[in-house]
């Protein structure tokens, strides 16, 4: 029994990464030499001084411009309630920048309001959204970013790298960020896109004005980046462009306490994903556990078989091919040792946080 469930778990491990090998293989959206499309580079920030007086440089000095050498986009911060000097700041840069501006959201405190008043007062309908921890990869990250746009895409899907840094902490948030940016990006390439990440995401302002009317807009106070995608994103008009250039950066969550408290944010509108994404996740969620409690418990009782060994590795293979492939698109690094330990503590992750997958909703967007 126990070698039945083993072998179904690996063989449908096998298939998913088959599937997402299938889409990682494909080459990412190219950006073009000269910008057509004029943009709005949109930041919600609340007491985010700091980080805005270090990143926000790096996001107005992007190469996209026109033959003049006139930028072709806007950067636009709403201020969401801060008491710090956010709003000096800002002003500040103001004085160096003339395509940056700065409005306060008058809705009550939110990230979902702030998003709207952002989206009523940008200039341009196209709607690059990062946040204010992040800083650009390099100059051309708006410029590959937003090419899909040219193309009639209404939603485009970026990837938000962590800075490397020592410790056991560090490294798995890295691979637990490339591992879902694998299950995401590869959805969405096969035309079953769920969710994306606010960090590096672009949408045409009907798309996120849209995603205002989804009942679970004002229902949940995170996540938010998930229901623009779960509203408004389809099988045509949907790009992922994963290149060096189309990446942001920032600092990953030191201790284990905020990064709990960050992943039960993040894993709470998983409830709410849409069929036939759901139930795909789950299923590959369900499976990956199994392999493991099998391997556990075979290991154990010391019921290994030839063919058990041939077929788990046939799969690491497989999964290893398919992580290192999205890794050097991302700019990441692991070694083989360093995903197989990722690939089991997985495992434990899903557990840990089951009962926000499941049932609970975390309460702030901070």
């Amino acid at each position: 029994m126990l070698l039945a469930a083993f072998f179904i778990c690996v063989l449908m491990q096998c298939l998913y990464g088959l599937f997402f090998l299938r889409n990682t293989a494909r080459p990412s959206a190219l950006y073009h030499e000269k910008p057509t499309i004029p943009v709005t580079v949109l930041i919600c920030a609340r007491n985010e001084a700091q980080n805005l007086s270090w990143n926000l440089p790096a996001v107005l000095e992007q190469k996209y411009t026109d033959e003049a050498g006139t930028p072709l986009y806007e950067v636009l911060v709403v201020d969401d309630q801060s008491t710090d000097d956010t709003q000096d700041v800002v002003t500040d840069l103001m004085a160096q920048f003339s395509h940056l501006r700065y409005i306060k959201s008058g809705h009550p405190a939110g990230k979902q309001y702030a998003l709207q008043t952002g989206a009523e007062a940008a200039q341009y309908d196209v709607l690059v959204l990062t946040d204010a921890d992040c800083t650009p990869a390099g100059s051309n990250w708006l410029a590959a970013l937003s090419a899909p746009f040219s193309e009639g895409k209404e939603i485009v899907l970026g990837y938000g790298r962590y800075n490397s840094r020592p410790g056991l902490l560090n490294t798995f948030i890295r691979w637990e960020t490339v591992h879902t940016f694998l299950q995401y990006s590869s959805y969405a390439i096969a035309g079953i896109p769920y969710m994306g990440v606010g960090r590096n995401m672009a949408c045409t302002r009907h798309v996120l004005q849209s995603a205002g009317n989804h009942p679970l807009w004002q229902k949940l106070t995170s996540g938010h980046d998930d229901i623009i995608v779960q509203s408004g994103a389809g099988p045509g008009n949907t790009a992922v462009v994963c290149t060096p250039e189309a990446v942001t950066c920032s600092d990953a969550e030191k201790s284990w306490d905020g990064w709990v408290k960050q992943k039960q944010r993040h894993t709470s509108t998983g409830k709410y994903y849409r069929e036939p994404g759901r139930t795909l996740l789950g299923i590959y969620a369900i499976t990956h556990a199994g392999m493991w409690l099998s391997i556990l418990v075979m290991s154990i009782l010391c019921l290994w078989t030839p063919a058990a060994l041939v077929l788990f590795a046939v799969r690491c293979v497989i999964a290893w091919l398919v992580f290192r492939l999205i890794s050097r698109k991302t700019g990441e690094r692991f070694t083989f040792f360093i995903w197989l330990a990722g690939d089991s503590g997985w495992m434990i992750y899903n557990f840990a946080f089951l009962p926000y997958i499941s049932w609970k909703n975390k309460t702030n967007w901070k």
